[in-house]
């Protein structure tokens, strides 16, 4: 018997050492294959972008996975204990594999319930970051093995650092952080007890405890946690209870662009960002970039520009429905599945019901709740004849001209917007007319302000930035800067007569007068006050075209001008961004500047990578103050013009608005300069213009050029936009004269003839001239020769003879 049970023995011990070599053998074979560990030690996981406003405000983030990496340290107590409690409360106890919970998920599973998970977050680290998610033995002994080289590798808060900001929660957010911020839009340091156990419910099955498609399993799950969360002592009993009673609920974050009134602005903050770093470090590269935007301005901007769009297109009559919908039982899915203006949050869409002679019922378009799912709550209301007049003139392919009752205007299905206003609803259409708004300060380039269109949830075109339009009469005090620069001054005399020149092709290019008619020899800054395109011309020519060009490419206008006549009447074409940034120069004494609309970039870790203000100082981080001077920072910009030309063009747009052709702009009650433009036919309405301290450029037309009709200037159209932002912009600040260049003389002159004055009356102004300048001590006309030999080869017309004789004093 012994003897027996020796043999036995014996075969047992081989085969148990065979069994042995094998599984060595199989470890040894697994284990040599496995992936570097030590690579964790490197882990840079992709991070959420994010761009915030001058303030501070978040205004977008971008990333492929929504993450904001949080060190161990940041992360309380009470959330890290959460998802011990759900996912492995010995964490801190086991080597990476716990036996304990692999025992016990095997007995759960041979008493036929549901298998229960026995992974440690050490093996789910193993496997996010270095495995596959095949479900195969080997696998999991890979993780095994991993789990255990990880643990000695590394210390366990670096593990469950790794863990918390890499695991995927559902709702698109990676890491507790992001998650946080998804599901209730709150730091983690502000979580509660039932909020962090709601998260630490989620890495099992994400999606089985969606809030919305689940709430009850996702209610007991979170229960669930919140028990063990008492079980393993991290809270007690009585905070388990009070937190299992209250109710499941979760307040998610809006994703994309959290500034509604700044999207134009947000995307090319975004195009930029991926023309200097890649589309990569945009989505996964965790940047804080700090823009240039004043979310107060911002707003300004968008109201004054979207009010003379709507006000502009509601002149020219109703256009028709947003869409025509079939009433079934229940209009609200009807009107709910049109998409409305996400980034108009003033209008909205309604679904007419029923309209009669004087008014229609509408049902207004059911808000959207949790899961994006459409309310079940339904809204009526009434809109009045008396809110739609302006709509009862039709403009429709159908028919066109006044009609007397609603009913003629709409009919039931029609979708259309409306707004809330304190006397009922309004009706509204998404207008034709298109424009832009930008706002910058001078002295930086720093862009303030950007509305590139009525709404950008309709067009994502920016036509502050994208749109290359004609500016018309606006480009007019480049060319008079450019004179002024060169040797005339604002007292100096040009012919305001008809001009016809040569085209190039056989014929003749005859320019004329906004309005007609011509004014014989006036000074530069009547031709400018005025926006005179004779003068204007006679005064390229004189200078010749070459040396205009040279002048717009200095101040950023045109990448190339070609040295045209027309060009200098605005024909080329430029953006509006463009036309603010050159203003800017003309506003802060002749520097040249870069337009931004970034402040500075930061890395994932905190190191500036990027700064638009480059300018040195030496002193400025000096530890302590012993006596010295302040510090001095030291401006490296080019000089483009002549701080003395600057001041006299803006003297000089000042005029425009006193005077000229913005004198609406005086309603304002504080120094500014500016200039109207408008081109042919009424296509393009512009006007730029700045006080010492910001600088606003308008831009309205039709995204496809066409006639906006008579009337439809700079000044009548683009003026009163400028005016409604800087009622909002400067509101309480004190007014602020410009500021005059040392050694500059200032001069009474007759503004009309440019000859010294002694006396008062209107035509009588104080003029600014250089060293060295002054009004003419006698009467001449720049550019007379040029006429005379005009006259002689018989090109002047009888007309311009007349103008001449009238206006010259006898002198030709």
């Amino acid at each position: 018997m012994i003897r027996l049970i020796g043999y036995f023995f014996g075969i047992g011990s081989v085969l148990f050492l065979l069994v042995a070599g094998g599984v060595a053998w199989y470890v040894e074979k697994i284990g040599d294959g496995l992936p570097d560990y030590q690579v964790l030690a490197d882990y840079q996981p992709p991070v959420t972008t994010r761009v915030h406003a001058s303030d501070g405000a978040l205004m977008a983030e971008y990333a492929r996975e929504r993450r904001l990496f949080l060190p161990i340290q940041a992360i309380p107590n009470r959330v890290k204990n959460a998802f011990l409690s759900a996912e492995d409360k010995n964490f801190y106890t086991h080597p990476g594999v716990d036996i304990e919970g692999i025992a016990r998920a095997v007995m759960v599973m041979a008493q036929g319930q549901r298998m229960q998970g026995a992974s440690t977050i050490t093996q789910q680290v193993a496997k996010n970051f270095l495995l596959s998610n095949e479900r195969t033995f080997d696998r999991k002994v890979k993780e095994a093995i991993l789990s255990m080289r990880i643990e000695q590798a590394y210390p366990k808060d670096k593990i469950l650092e790794l863990y918390l900001n890499e695991i995927y929660l559902g709702m698109g957010s990676y890491g507790i952080a992001a998650a946080s911020l998804a599901y209730f839009d709150k730091s983690v340091n502000d979580l509660t007890i039932e909020e962090a156990a709601y998260l630490a419910a989620l890495p099992k099955a994400p999606e089985n405890y969606n809030p919305y498609r689940n709430p009850d399993e996702a209610k007991r799950r979170r229960d669930w946690v919140i028990g063990q969360m008492v079980q393993n002592g991290f809270i007690t009993a009585e905070e388990g209870d009070a937190a299992k009673a209250r109710p499941f609920e979760v307040n998610p974050r809006p994703s994309g662009t959290y500034l509604a009134t700044a999207e134009y602005f947000t995307e090319d903050v975004r195009r930029e960002i991926i023309q200097r770093y890649g589309i990569d470090a945009l989505y996964e590269g965790g940047l804080s970039v700090r823009t240039t935007l004043d979310p107060q301005l911002q707003s300004f901007a968008r109201a004054a520009l979207q009010k003379a769009l709507v006000d502009f297109d509601q002149k020219h009559g109703w256009r028709g429905p947003v869409k025509h919908v079939e009433l079934g039982s229940d209009w609200g899915v009807a009107v709910g599945e049109v998409p409305a203006f996400t980034d108009v949050p003033e209008w909205r869409l309604a679904v007419v019901l029923s309209a009669n002679d004087g008014e229609a019922s509408i049902g207004l378009q059911p808000e959207r709740v949790g899961g994006n799912k459409l309310s079940s709550a339904r809204e009526i209301a009434t809109l009045d004849k008396a809110n739609m007049k302006w709509a009862m003139t039709l403009n429709t392919s159908e028919r066109k001209g006044r009609v007397g009752s609603v009913s003629d205007v709409l009919s039931r299905g029609d979708v259309v917007y409306v707004q809330a206003g304190d006397d009922g609803w309004k009706l509204r259409q998404p207008p034709e007319v298109q424009g832009a708004l930008v706002a910058m300060e001078p002295e930086t380039g720093r862009v303030r302000a950007m509305v590139g269109g009525f709404s950008y949830s309709e067009s994502e075109f920016n036509r502050a930035s994208q749109a290359y339009r004609q500016p018309g009469s606006s480009f007019k005090p480049f060319v008079y800067a450019t004179a002024l620069d060169n040797g005339y001054t604002p007292a100096s005399v040009i012919l305001d007569a008809p001009i016809s020149l040569p085209d190039g092709t056989g014929g003749f290019w005859t320019p004329s007068n906004y309005g007609g008619g011509s004014a014989g020899p006036s000074t530069l800054r009547l031709g400018i006050e005025k926006s005179r395109n004779l003068m204007t011309v006679r005064l390229a020519r004189d200078m010749g075209m070459k040396l205009v060009a040279e002048y717009a490419e200095r101040f950023g206008i045109y990448d190339k001008l070609k040295p045209y006549l027309p060009m200098a009447l605005g024909a080329g074409e430029t953006t509006v961004l463009r036309m603010v940034g050159a203003y800017s120069v003309l506003a802060n004494g002749g520097r040249s500047i870069e337009p931004t609309l970034i402040d500075r970039i930061q890395d994932r870790y905190g190191r500036t990578i990027y700064k638009h203000d480059r300018r040195f100082c030496a002193e400025c981080n000096t530890p302590d103050y012993q006596g010295q001077s302040e510090p001095e920072l030291v401006d490296e910009r080019d000089q483009v013009l002549d701080p003395m030309t600057a001041y006299q063009i803006t003297s000089m747009m000042e005029g425009v608005v006193q005077r000229g052709t913005a004198t609406k702009v005086r309603e304002l009650g504080f120094p500014v300069a500016g200039k109207t433009g408008t081109t042919n036919e009424e296509k393009d309405a512009w006007f730029v213009g700045f006080t010492p301290d910001l600088v606003a450029g308008i831009y309205l037309g039709y995204d496809q050029p066409r006639p906006m009709g008579h009337g439809a200037t700079g000044g009548g159209l683009a003026a009163p936009v400028f005016i409604d932002f800087m009622k909002e912009a400067m509101k309480g600040k004190p007014p602020v004269d410009f500021k005059v260049p040392e050694g500059m003389e200032l001069v009474a002159v007759n503004r009309k003839t440019g000859m010294r004055s002694s006396g008062g009356g209107a035509d009588v102004i104080m003029e600014a001239f250089k060293p060295g300048t002054g009004p003419a001590d006698s009467y001449s006309v720049i550019g007379m020769d040029a006429v005379a030999s005009d006259v002689q080869r018989g090109v002047v017309s009888e007309q311009t003879r007349q103008a001449i004789s009238a206006g010259a004093g006898g002198l030709f």
